[in-house]
């Protein structure tokens, strides 16, 4: 039978047990398991990887909103935004190009990952289908959220995505 030999530092000549490998594949795996342990902890406590609340109820409510962009598609309504670091203005305007007057604007940055930097802006009417909000608006990337409704009801929504310099 032949038998494995290491060498050691003195020179001299040991045998390769099973207790050595046993206790290398050991020690192997327990780094493995530690590193793992480590960075699944790390990634479920920053991330918990849910968009939405309730699957179930955004799927309920998918039907809703196809509708309701069907019916802005069909308003041809023209929204322009244009936004800066401190001031965001926005001019809406009929199909026919006429200043949109008796609705209500309002107006959202939301930053792309996380949520908790988002920023609700308070538009002012500056003139008729005119909007300006001064508010506390960083430069960065977001997401441009104007929604126009009237006596609730929501008739226009728009979702951008903004790069503030």
């Amino acid at each position: 039978m032949a038998t494995l030999m290491t060498a050691r530092d003195d020179g001299k000549v040991r045998p390769l047990t099973g207790r050595t490998v046993l206790m290398c594949f050991i020690a192997f795996f327990g780094v493995v398991f530690t590193a793992n342990f480590f960075l699944v902890r790390a990634a479920l406590s920053t991330f918990g990887g849910v968009e939405t609340e309730s699957s179930y109820k955004a799927g309920l409510a998918f039907k809703a909103e196809s509708e309701a962009a069907a019916a802005q598609a069909a308003r041809h309504w023209q929204v322009d935004a244009h936004v800066e670091p401190g001031r965001l203005d926005v001019a809406a305007r009929d199909a026919a190009g006429r200043p949109l007057t008796d609705v209500a604007l309002s107006a959202t940055l939301r930053h792309p990952t996380d949520r908790r930097f988002d920023v609700t802006l308070d538009p002012v009417k500056v003139g008729a289908g005119q909007w300006r909000a001064s508010d506390t608006i960083n430069a960065g990337q977001w997401e441009l959220v104007i929604e126009l409704s009237r006596d609730g009801e929501r008739l226009f929504r728009s979702t951008n995505r903004v790069v503030i310099r």
